[in-house]
């Protein structure tokens, strides 16, 4: 079995503040951050992990947390040098990074650019004063315009706006105003998701009234509307972008690729030459993972032979153009009669749509998504 491509997830996991709505590995942190320290455990963490390159050359590379841009540019330009000396680039390797335009200003982008960063993914979540307030964040309006503003002279050309809807208090004109005033700014790549309410987060101890059903449903068609005007394509659940302008990180992850996940709490899926399947996962504690200096806790998990139709589907059905039926067998190494009866009666039911070599989600089905999904569960 021929391993996937293969991407790089580097996890930061500190914030100013934690948001009342993240459920992500996020930590407030005041003060010097201990860059150089994580640095070499990053590092370390990633040499425990190059046996499963296998001679492979990175296609991307994505800086999340968290807030990567807490870190000084010098400190990115050190971990990208050093993944380098480790692992082979791709020439065209898509190399993102996270940033929080309340922790931004000009010098750290252009710094940021200097590094070897040639992709920007900005948290705005919203252009809205009440909503941001509402949200948590530590930025307002005019920091985010700054933001794009100030990133665009540092030399980014590919620039991801974080956006999210369905937010406490908001109508369909609300929305529709935000989404506007950050379709303004000219993004070559919008993620624009509903506000869910997780568990283990503070919206879910005292959860916001959010807009009533009739009008989140309202809000995504008018949306997607908007957004399709303004040639922007949907090719993901939350994810648009303009021509050529596709996240390839996410791409990776959304057609079962493979990435190593380093940092603390970070996450990886690694497909062996034998077939085997394996999840990873990392010390979550930033403070336990610093300890360890490189001898982090390193979960592995096999994905069990019954469960990766499941785990094939999650990913690859959220494309709104779907996947090549040949890449079901590539990536899992089932043949295609392990799904087959399953994909006619979801296409019988008009939630697939199905050619000789492609099988998709029509839109009903994306909406439902999670009906589709569980048809797929052992």
């Amino acid at each position: 079995m021929t391993p996937p491509p293969l991407s790089l997830y580097i996890h930061v996991p500190w914030c100013v503040r934690k948001c009342p709505y993240c459920d992500f590995n996020s930590h407030s942190h005041t003060g010097e951050l201990p860059e150089q320290d994580y640095l070499d455990a990053l590092l370390a963490d990633l040499d425990l992990d190059l046996h499963a390159v296998g001679g492979r050359a990175l296609q991307s590379i994505f800086f999340g947390g968290g807030t990567p841009s807490l870190l000084m540019p010098q400190t990115i330009g050190a971990i990208l040098d050093g993944v380098a000396a480790r692992i082979a680039f791709a020439p065209d390797i898509e190399i993102t990074l996270e940033a929080n335009p309340g922790t931004t200003e000009q010098q750290r982008f252009d710094g940021f650019r200097a590094a070897g960063v040639n992709r920007l993914s900005l948290g705005v979540q919203s252009l809205n004063p009440k909503h941001l307030q509402a949200l948590g964040r530590i930025h307002d309006r005019e920091q985010a315009l700054g933001a794009v503003r100030q990133a665009r002279r540092a030399g980014f050309d590919n620039i991801n706006l974080d956006l999210m809807h369905g937010l406490p208090g908001q109508s369909v004109e609300d929305a529709a105003a935000d989404l506007g005033a950050a379709m303004a700014l000219e993004p070559e790549h919008l993620s624009w998701y509903q506000l869910t309410i997780e568990a283990n987060t503070e919206f879910y101890k005292r959860p916001p009234q959010l807009p009533a059903d009739d009008t989140l449903a309202a809000i995504q068609d008018h949306g997607a509307a908007l957004l399709a005007e303004q040639g922007y394509r949907q090719y993901e659940v939350s994810a648009f972008c303009r021509p050529g302008r596709s996240a390839r990180h996410n791409r990776n992850y959304w057609l079962f690729g493979d990435y190593l996940g380093i940092g603390a709490g970070a996450h990886g899926k690694l497909t062996h030459r034998d077939g085997r399947i394996e999840r990873t996962r990392k010390t979550r504690l930033p403070r336990d993972y610093l300890a360890a200096a490189g001898r982090c806790e390193r979960g592995i998990e096999a994905v069990p032979a019954d469960e990766l139709a499941f785990e094939f589907m999650l990913n690859a059905l959220r494309l709104t153009d779907g996947f090549p039926r040949a890449l079901y067998q590539a990536r899992t190494g089932l043949g295609w009669d392990t799904v087959a009866a399953t994909i006619d009666r979801l296409v019988g039911r008009g939630l697939l749509r199905e050619t000789e070599t492609v099988v998709a989600p029509t839109a009903l089905g994306q909406r439902f998504l999670n009906d589709v999904l569980a048809e797929f569960l052992g």
